[in-house]
């Protein structure tokens, strides 16, 4: 046959095999080969209703003695992804290498009896449920592995079970911190505020199908995909060259894709794209609150260098959201899909997969690509800006890499910024205009802000304590059947009832019950004078928790006492137990409207001093919305944010800032169990805590404390709260950096509330907040109790660096509900409140507390604030704590202050004496001691009581410095103690 003839007769063969398999492919998705036979022999160990156990090489485990892996996809792919075929199967290549592979199997969701309802929840205790049954049959702990999404569960399990069982965690491209962008380089926000913009109801309803995934999957490498069905179509005519390739085709093109369910969906972007809880803890599993933080087993990250879908600083977020963890690192030039498939996943990946197994059992070397991460190791520069594609664009253009990136981060830091303030004035101006708009008439009320939030988004989280998640909905619930309870005991709206309670969902159940109902509130402390409070507040009924119970019943007197919440019930207590109450069974009376509370009613009741400082301090509803929207709109909350309240739910700041700055900004409220640094930064990591509160000196505690692995790479970013010393707030800045102090100042009645929103002078406590009272500092006359006059009979403002008393207006409508106005302040017919508390402000128009009226000191020479005191010797870097107070001598008092000190610091009298320069020497203290501890009130407020009665110390401690007649501080000696008292004693008689 001629050659011509031979060509064409093969070309017609060639065309003619080409078409049949080419029909073969269209009819059935791909050639009819049994691809089946290229697969692993695994068995099915356990069915259960979310996933089944695959134990691949069943019949070739050596007695149990090989390690055991457990292997974890993601959502969108099949299990086959770790067995395509037998030229690119991860079970097989560990199973060769001595690693007893098996794999969690999910199905296909859309073909599952319910596999479109699943959840992440679903998911994660499958994976936990999987661990304990291979650890039942193998008598040995598991190395949890997952690729993409799978590694997301593999972490969320390692934390959810704490490490139990699991001997190390392997991931392949697995993200820890959205954070820092999406694939081809897109900002975070694009997903977070998507996701932000859907409907809970919308997302849990729609699944996405697994075509959806192919094809994003195809679009991230499109050269790669086009060159592969190139050579497909070229090869067409040969099956055999096609059929070791085709499982591997068929997986690509078509099998290995699976829906990805609804309400799964809903949630990873809720949780982990849009409030990026990988990173800062604070996800839920179930009604379980888990951090990342609680894994203690070593971490193997492999980390794709041209990985589009998880670039690598995502996935680097492990070594910041696991701080317990020792963290191990392969980086390898690859893409997403290939670190797990393809020729480098069997050169590299498996390989250094079963040599770590072996590692951990002490069989062999830590493989040469896995590196520990130690300290702060930087993420890895080498992936260009844009990953894969942006390397391209550089490559075609010939533009040079720095300038891309600096054009790239110059860009992304502005839309960013531009973006945070823009999304922050679209956040705080509703509030803002919300609280201009209320009137004393105008329905508020913390029942009602409630409400609001169930009804919008009933499925987000309310609040967290001790370790558990309460919905709005279900607390909602609880709420109303509280407030049937109530009505049954015949509380009314206006009623004012006491709550006797420790931190517990039942105080925070029963306080937002009296708001639903429309009664007052009164908060009584556990510790405090009770039967005295129950007098001033006018108590007519009491409720406690069990603890409380007993005290209740002693001290009430005729007042009636009723209990709430679970726990053990002391024997034959005369009062009734409301959980026994049905709620079904209490009919809603004629007179009931839920939320009634006008602005300018009573909501609380807070009790502050003891003994003869004993006040009951009345707050409306207008006040408490006022620090409500007030704390959201300064520490800019939003339900990315959780909010710790530290102090209890009868103390001011977690009534009126933690409770009302969550309710309001929609940020979830986590409750502390207890306080003390141990259990702060644990529960601070498993709530995933953005911003926490303080009070006072609460915070020292934490700042002295050593360092504890969950502040490393914490995800606080603000402390807020009022009272800290401006050397404990710069302590704070410095240890836990970024996170930074937010520090207010607010009136407990009246509606006078400064905010230091820059930060920037620690110690200062800002400007007004916006939409609160219009404040002003005028001259007072300290002797006298009084406001200064001018000749016109008017007060007079104080000049900038002048102490004055701080005044804040009130409006018309308001005078009657205020405290302490005095009318025809500085023009006729004003009213202005005394808050009480002296200031100064200065050139910038930032004020300063000098003092309260009940802290000043009356000495022989005149009246001494405590505050630029207390300033000073806050500056000194070895002082820990400064408190500031009068030592009676005779008739008058002598200005003394008492410090503490920081560790091995010792205190220097020239240190003292220049410290001391800043203060005008009329208001220097005569006397400044050293002592071992300060008392400190339940809310960490120093107490100077115990100080004042001890009087001028005896020298003999060596301890205490006073100053002499020319200004400077020197050592007590008992001469010079003498001296003291005897100078003060005549200049009294003068």
């Amino acid at each position: 046959m001629p050659p011509v003839a031979k060509s064409l007769l093969r070309l017609g063969s060639r065309l003619g095999s080409t078409a049949q398999n080419a029909l073969e492919v269209a009819r059935f998705g791909g050639l009819d080969l049994d691809t089946d036979a290229d697969a692993s022999p695994f068995e099915v160990v356990t069915e259960q209703r979310v996933y089944r156990l695959r134990h691949y090489f069943p019949e070739s485990v050596d007695g149990g003695k090989r390690p055991v892996v457990l292997l974890v996809p993601p959502l969108m792919i099949t299990a086959e992804v770790y067995d395509i075929s037998s030229r690119v199967s991860a079970v097989g290549m560990l199973h060769e290498l001595g690693v007893d592979p098996w794999v969690v199997d999910f199905g296909a969701p859309e073909r599952e009896p319910g596999g479109l309802e699943r959840t992440v929840t679903d998911h994660v205790v499958a994976v936990s449920d999987a661990i304990d049954r291979i650890r039942e049959a193998t008598g040995q702990d598991v190395h949890l592995a997952g690729y993409s999404q799978g590694g997301m569960f593999v972490y969320q399990a390692a934390a959810y079970r704490r490490s139990k069982g699991i001997e190390s965690l392997i991931t392949f491209g697995s993200p820890a911190d959205i954070s820092v962008g999406l694939p081809f380089g897109l900002p975070s926000w694009v997903a977070a505020e998507g996701a932000g913009r859907i409907p809970d109801r919308l997302l849990g309803n729609v699944a996405v199908p697994g075509w959806v995934t192919r094809t994003g999957f195809q679009l991230l490498s499109p050269v790669k995909s086009v060159r592969s069905r190139i050579d497909f179509i070229l090869q067409l005519h040969d099956r055999e060259r096609l059929a070791p390739r085709e499982r591997q085709r068929r997986f690509l093109e078509r099998e290995g894709w699976v829906a990805w369910p609804g309400p799964a969906l809903a949630e990873f972007l809720r949780q982990f794209i849009q409030h990026n809880r990988m990173l800062t803890g604070g996800f839920v599993i179930g009604d379980r609150l888990v951090t990342l933080a609680d894994i203690t087993c070593p971490v193997v990250t492999f980390v794709g260098e041209l990985d589009e879908i998880a670039p690598p600083p995502m996935v680097r977020g492990i070594r910041r959201a696991a701080p317990r963890a020792q963290v191990y690192e392969a980086s390898l030039r690859a893409g997403h899909f290939g670190l797990v498939v393809g020729s480098l996943a069997l050169a590299q990946t498996w390989p250094a997969v079963a040599e770590w197994a072996k590692w951990r059992a002490g069989e062999a070397d830590l493989p040469e690509i896995v590196v520990p991460v130690e300290g702060e190791a930087a993420a890895s520069t080498a992936t260009p800006p844009g990953g894969t594609v942006g390397y391209g664009v550089q490559l075609a253009t010939g533009v040079g890499a720095s300038a891309v990136r600096s054009a790239a981060v110059t860009v992304s830091r502005a839309v960013r910024g531009g973006r945070q303030l823009a999304g922050e004035a679209a956040q705080n101006l509703p509030r803002l205009a919300r609280l201009e708009r209320i009137q004393p008439d105008t329905r508020m009320s913390l029942g009602l802000l409630l409400d609001e939030q169930a009804q919008r988004a009933p499925d987000d989280i309310f609040f967290l304590y001790q370790g558990r998640a309460h919905t709005q909905a279900a607390a909602k619930t609880r709420i109303d059947a509280v407030v049937r309870g109530l009505i049954s005991i015949g509380v009314r709206q206006g009623d004012a009832v006491g709550v006797l309670m420790e931190t517990r969902p039942s105080a925070l159940a029963l306080v937002a019950a009296l708001s639903r109902l429309g009664a007052v509130a009164v908060l009584h402390r556990p510790d405090g004078d009770l039967a005295r409070e129950i007098d001033l507040a006018r108590v007519t009924r009491i409720v406690a928790d069990p603890q409380n119970a007993a005290r209740a019943c002693e001290l009430s007197g005729d007042v009636p006492c009723y209990m709430l919440g679970g726990g053990e019930r002391g024997p034959g207590l005369p009062l009734m137990d409301m959980e026994r109450i049905d709620p079904g069974e209490v009919p809603l009376p004629g007179w009931y409207r839920p939320n009634p509370g006008r602005a300018g009613d009573t909501a609380f009741v807070l009790f502050t001093g003891d003994g003869e400082h004993l006040r009951a301090a009345r707050i409306t509803n207008r006040r408490w919305a006022l620090s409500a929207f007030g704390t959201a709109s300064s520490a800019a909350l939003s339900a990315a944010d959780t909010v710790f309240s530290i102090t209890p739910l009868h103390h001011p700041s977690a009534l009126l800032m933690s409770l009302g700055g969550a309710v309001a900004g929609g940020a979830r409220l986590a409750l502390a169990s207890a306080y003390d640094p141990e259990t702060f930064w644990d529960e601070a990591r498993r709530y995933g805590v953005t911003v926490a509160s303080y009070t006072w000196t609460l915070l020292r505690d934490l700042v002295n404390a050593p360092p504890h692995p969950g502040e490393r790479h914490h995800p606080v970013r603000l402390f807020i709260g009022s009272g800290m010393p401006r050397g404990l707030w710069r302590r704070v800045e410095d240890r836990f950096a970024p996170a930074r102090v937010l520090e207010f100042y607010a009136a407990t009645e009246g509606e006078a509330i400064l905010v230091n929103l820059s930060g920037k002078k620690p110690g200062s406590l800002g400007r007004p907040l916006p939409g609160s009272a219009e404040v002003r500092l005028a001259r007072y006359d300290l002797e006298n109790g009084r406001l200064a006059e001018g000749p016109d009979g008017f007060a007079q403002e104080c000049e900038p660096n002048e102490i004055g008393m701080l005044v804040a207006r009130v409006k018309p409508g308001r005078v009657a509900a205020t405290p302490r106005v005095v009318r025809g302040v500085f023009k006729p017919e004003d009213a202005w409140t005394i808050t009480g508390d002296l200031f100064r402000r200065d050139a910038d128009g930032d004020f300063w507390l000098a003092g309260r009226d009940a802290e000043l000191i009356r000495t022989a020479e005149g009246i001494v604030p405590p505050g630029p005191i207390r300033n000073a010797l806050d500056d000194l870097p070895y002082i820990d704590a400064v408190a500031v107070y009068g030592i009676p001598v005779g008739d008058t008092e002598m200005a003394a202050a008492a410090v503490t000190l920081r560790g091995d610091g010792e205190i220097k009298p020239v240190d003292l004496s220049e410290a001391l320069l800043r203060v005008e020497p009329e208001l220097r203290p005569a006397i400044v001691r050293v002592v071992d501890d300060i008392p400190v009130t339940a809310g960490r407020r120093l107490r100077t009581a115990p100080l004042r009665e001890e009087g001028v110390p005896i020298p003999s401690d060596g301890r205490t410095y006073y100053r002499d007649r020319a200004g400077a501080y020197r050592l007590l000696t008992d001469t010079a103690r003498r001296r003291i008292l005897r100078n003060k004693s005549a200049a009294k008689a003068r």
